[in-house]
């Protein structure tokens, strides 16, 4: 049985939707490994180290969660961490496409290692860092997605960055 599972993503920000989603593998396995990557194609507005700070404050309470980040292959570091499950979520069928490809590529490249895909709750479901991002540079209150923590440093970042 395995006892590890890793929830990888760029995490940029934390989002209701991705709490959710460490709850419910959290749920599942002993240990949950939330995984922030080093993906400069994608062009994070917050740091590796701002993303990592965020997501342990969001997941303080939760038990048997660890925050820590990763640069390579998601598999190489799975490996490195004997995690034998990679989560990942699924929001809308859009999703499904790109994940799909992304786990069989993973698979091919370790077969020992599985991808579980999670839906978030329904509320959940249509959040994305992205659109997030939009809303907050337009001044939407952002409460009903994202901590209130997470709020004031989205907004206090794409400040900065005009």
């Amino acid at each position: 049985m395995c006892q590890v599972a890793i929830y990888p993503g760029s995490f940029d920000p934390v989002t209701y939707g991705h709490i959710d989603l460490i709850k419910r593998a959290q749920e599942i396995f002993q240990e949950v490994i939330v995984a922030v990557a080093h993906n400069p194609h994608k062009k994070p507005l917050f740091s590796i180290k701002e993303r990592v700070e965020m997501l342990k404050k969001a997941t303080r309470d939760i038990e048997g969660v660890i925050i820590d980040d990763f640069d390579g292959l998601v598999v190489n570091y799975a490996r490195k961490k004997k995690a034998k499950v990679l989560i990942r979520g699924l929001r809308m069928l859009s999703d499904f496409e790109y994940e799909f490809q992304m786990a069989l590529t993973n698979r091919k490249l370790a077969a020992d290692i599985e991808t579980i895909f999670l839906m978030p709750q329904e509320s959940y479901s249509y959040l994305s860092s992205k659109l997030l991002k939009e809303a907050a540079s337009l001044g939407a209150d952002l409460s009903c997605f994202v901590p209130d923590f997470i709020e004031r440093a989205l907004k206090d970042k794409l400040r900065q960055t005009r």
